[in-house]
């Protein structure tokens, strides 16, 4: 009786919208906003049964896809939402997965990643490890961007079960990680892990104070400090821990989404995306130090986008990016080098409409599976109607050669999902 007293007295002290359970103590107690829960810490909620607020009804936006494939040929793919029509940025979104059994004809989606309140889950990323295992990743923060962010994972046994028994979710580092891990020759698993740094928007924490009390966008937020920049998280135990080893630090790299290859002389090459073009950074000690960083693809035609490279079952290494003269996210290509990224020839062209955030999978016959976005919105900020659509391309090595569909295998565009009818 005593403590239902306290409640009460509490629950009429407290302005009506900014009480909420994890705020009382088992006693009713208020708890003390150093003592309150650090929610972007906490698991974010598996929710298989999809209601009315995370169906693809309620959606206004989806988009920055991921993909892998299992050995038996199970497609996964992996998205962030929300209600939003404008776009996926947004602090209330919730990652999909998905699944395709019978080559991405028909696709299911099995569940959503929700975070606790005022934060949201994002950026999702799906890998095949070299003992089959499947891991997904993806981003989790406290409002837009808490400027910690952190990396979180949750695997399974099962890539080739339509409904496989998962690993609880886990947090791995801080930071977000988009791109898929690179398996070096010596069994280290390197992670591009971005902690963002030249960019003038991170922390990004603005709610209505009102609303969230007793928490505060001060006490939410975070800074990194010299943590911040393109870091490399490596693992040496096949995942059964992390530590972070490396970093670069470019100029003009605000969103890093960057991408590690083992070159054939042992060297690791880093691709980071840069307001100036495609920079790039080498380590010639396993990722612990990196040469100063540089602009190698330079203009505003390869500015500031996300792009995919990785290297083929025969040695060429495979590139997929935007390729519109105008610097537009559109014209979304695929080029292969022979000599570790010196020179890159072909040039097929997967999507001449506004297209972004390619991912992909090579399966071990060498066909090349691309994920991208289309129109991620369904209205944006000047009114332009557009179809929320994840989309994929199905090619292999000799189509990127041959600058045109040449395999049996070449089919394009494939339609995962979609909100609205495109243009």
């Amino acid at each position: 009786m005593k403590h239902t007293l306290i409640l009460l007295t509490t629950l009429l002290l407290v302005p009506l919208g900014t009480l909420h359970a994890t705020d009382i103590n088992e006693s009713g107690q208020l708890i003390p906003a150093a003592d309150l829960p650090d929610l972007a810490l906490q698991p974010a909620q598996v929710i298989t049964e999809l209601g009315p607020d995370h169906v693809k009804s309620s959606r206004g936006a989806q988009g920055v896809p991921a993909i892998e494939r299992a050995a038996e040929g199970r497609l996964w793919a992996a998205w962030y939402a929300g209600k939003s029509k404008r776009g996926v940025e947004s602090p209330s979104s919730y990652v999909v997965l998905a699944t395709s059994g019978d080559d991405g004809a028909n696709w299911t989606e099995k569940l959503v990643l929700q975070a606790p309140r005022l934060c949201h889950t994002y950026d999702p990323c799906l890998w095949i490890d070299p003992a089959g295992k499947l891991w997904f990743f993806w981003a989790q923060s406290a409002g837009l961007q808490d400027g910690r962010m952190g990396v979180w994972a949750m695997t399974t046994q099962e890539a080739n079960s339509e409904s496989p028994k998962w690993s609880e979710p886990r947090r791995i580092s801080n930071g977000v990680m988009l791109n898929k891990p690179t398996a070096l020759k010596n069994g280290v698993w390197l992670l591009p892990v971005g902690y963002w740094r030249d960019n003038t928007n991170v922390p990004n924490v603005t709610f209505d104070e009102k609303k969230i009390a007793p928490y505060t966008n001060a006490g939410l937020a975070h800074d990194l400090g010299d943590e911040r920049g393109s870091n490399v998280v490596a693992s040496t135990d096949q995942g059964q821990s992390f530590q972070r080893l490396g970093q670069v630090r470019t100029s003009g790299t605000r969103v890093d989404e960057h991408m590690i290859v083992e070159r054939g002389d042992g060297s690791l090459w880093m691709l980071l995306r840069n307001t100036g073009g495609i920079a790039q950074s080498v380590s010639t000690d396993g990722g612990r130090t990196w040469s100063e960083g540089s602009i190698h693809f330079h203009g505003r035609t390869f500015a500031n986008k996300r792009f995919f490279l990785r290297r083929l079952p025969s040695g060429t290494m495979l590139m997929v990016r935007n390729d519109s003269p105008d610097g537009d996210r559109s014209r979304l290509t695929a080029f292969v080098s022979d000599d570790d990224g010196l020179a890159w020839s072909g040039g097929l062209l997967l999507d001449e409409r506004e297209s972004s955030y390619p991912d992909g999978t090579i399966a071990a016959d060498g066909t090349i599976r691309v994920i991208y976005d289309h129109q991620r919105y369904t209205e944006n900020r000047a009114g332009k109607k557009g179809s929320g659509s994840v989309m994929m391309a199905v090619f292999r090595e000799e189509d990127v050669r041959a600058s045109k569909k040449v395999s049996d295998s070449a089919r394009w565009p494939i339609t995962i999902s979609q909100l609205q009818p495109a243009d």
